[in-house]
Formats: structure tokens, sequence, C-alpha cells
């Protein structure tokens, strides 16, 4: 499936080139959800996504989600599946639109950033700290006290087990941040993205916060310059910006590999200071 160009308004900036890769062997007839597009919302961008099953072409809707994410279903057979995407863009995204319903939905704890749980700890380690302070000292306690250690979580773990174990990977590091922010009462979502210059070369989540009137992402984990990034999807948590969910039968991912690169993009990211993911 071809998606045509997206012609926009801004004036042309950096080239940011994305692709992503799975091979799914389905045990069982299902249907597939993939959220590996990135999302609605850049000046230019050129892209082709492609679903091929053993046998031929599988045919693929797309679904509008919030803040542009653009989900892709596929019914596949048995066998072998592989999807291919990849995608241009050129110049920035839309700032983020400012939204009474995101305030109300982002303060609120969910499924893997459970904020209530942490409100006495989030109250006692960041009492005094509002706006742009309080979003600097909560990444840097995330940074400072959890090790990134890939395949030291479960799938099912949350922010408190993450505050627990003190290691995890980058959804464990964003959805800490959430849950921490929230349980200071301020709104936070967790966005899914491509990363130019993480290592190793993953799809990335990442942390947004509302403050001073506006949307700012922040990444404990430091491993990609936020400038950089390539919005896919946003939400409350991982529920809402998982790259791939399956409803129906049974499969395996048996390969994946991402890429994502940069020409002309910005320079090493301090971490601090407020940045909109555009």
């Amino acid at each position: 499936m071809v998606q045509p160009p997206m012609a926009g308004k801004g004036p042309a900036a950096v080239l940011r080139t994305v692709t992503s890769h799975l091979s799914l062997d389905v045990r069982a007839p299902l249907e597939i959800e993939l959220l590996v597009a990135v999302a609605d919302g850049a000046y230019d961008r050129s892209e082709l996504l492609t679903v091929r099953h053993e046998d031929g072409p599988l045919d693929v809707t797309e679904v509008k989600l919030a803040h542009g994410a653009r989900m892709h279903r596929v019914l596949a057979p048995k066998g072998r599946v592989v999807v291919d995407y990849h995608a241009s863009v050129s110049g920035q995204a839309d700032l983020p639109a400012i939204d009474d319903v995101d305030i109300v939905e982002y303060r609120r704890p969910s499924r893997y950033a459970d904020s209530d749980r942490l409100l006495a700890f989030a109250r006692d380690q960041f009492r005094d700290l509002e706006g742009e302070a309080l979003l600097d000292a909560v990444v840097a306690w995330v940074t400072g006290h959890v090790t990134y250690l890939s395949g030291s979580s479960l799938p099912t773990d949350g922010a408190t087990d993450t505050l627990l174990k003190r290691r995890g990977v980058c959804r464990d590091f964003a959805h800490l941040v959430v849950a921490l922010l929230r349980a200071r009462d301020v709104p936070a979502r967790l966005t899914s993205v491509y990363a130019p210059g993480l290592k190793p070369m993953d799809f990335h989540a990442v942390a947004e916060a509302y403050i001073e009137g506006a949307w700012h992402v922040v990444d404990a984990t430091g491993m990609a310059p936020r400038e950089s990034l390539v919005r896919i999807a946003t939400g409350r948590d991982a529920t809402d910006t998982a790259f791939i969910s399956w409803y129906g039968g049974a499969l395996y991912v048996k390969a994946m590999t991402v890429t994502a690169t940069i020409h002309g993009g910005p320079g090493p990211d301090a971490g601090t200071g407020l940045v909109a993911l555009r």
C-alpha cells in the first residue's frame, strides 16, 4: 500500500529516513494491527508499506487514531508474513494540538503508568518543584536510579515495577517518567518514535509532558537526540502504542529490523530544556 507525499506549509529542514521490517510466523489465521507508520503531520512525507504472505500480498486497511497515529489492519492466513515499511520525512511536524480532553485523560493513572501507587513517593521526592524544574528533576531521578538493561523487564511491568527493580528498557523508563509526573498532577503521555542515533536501534519510547502551555518531549534513557525523533503513536502508555497487536490466532515475531537516520540533524542532546516533538 502506498501513501502519497504530504505537502506542508513549513520550510524544509532536516531529512529523516526510517524503515521497519517484521518477519512473522502466523500459526493460525488472525487479525494483525500495526503501528509502524509515521504519524500524520509531517510537512513532507513519502512512504511505502507492504504486507506480504508467502502466497502473495495482503490487503491493508488504515485506521486513524489520536494525535495523528495511523494503525494498519491486516487479515493474515496461516504462514509466513513479512511487513516492510519505508518513509522519508523532511521538514518538521506540526506542533501537537492542545486538547482539554487530553489534559484530563493524561493526568489519570493507566495500566502501565500507575501513578496512583506512586503519590507518596513523588510528593516526598519532588515536593516543592513545578514546571520545567519538576520535569528536569523527574528525568534526572529516573536516569540516575534506573539502569538500562535489555531483557530485564517483562511486557506486563508497569512504572511501580520499574521503580522497585531499578532496571528496564525504554518503555519502562518512559512509563516511570509519565507516572511520576502524573503523580504530581502534570499531564503526561507515552509516545512511540523512530529515533535516529539510537543504539541499539529499535522502536523507541519517550514521554511527553504538558507544562507551560505546551507538550514537551523527554527521554530519561538519553539514548537519542530529542529533536531528531519521528512520532509514530501517542497514548496513555504502551497499551496505546505497541508496534504490533494481534487477535484471534497465534503469531510469533521471527525477526525484526528497525533503522532511523537523519541527514544534517541536531547535535548531542543534554536532556534538559523544553523540546517539542516535531
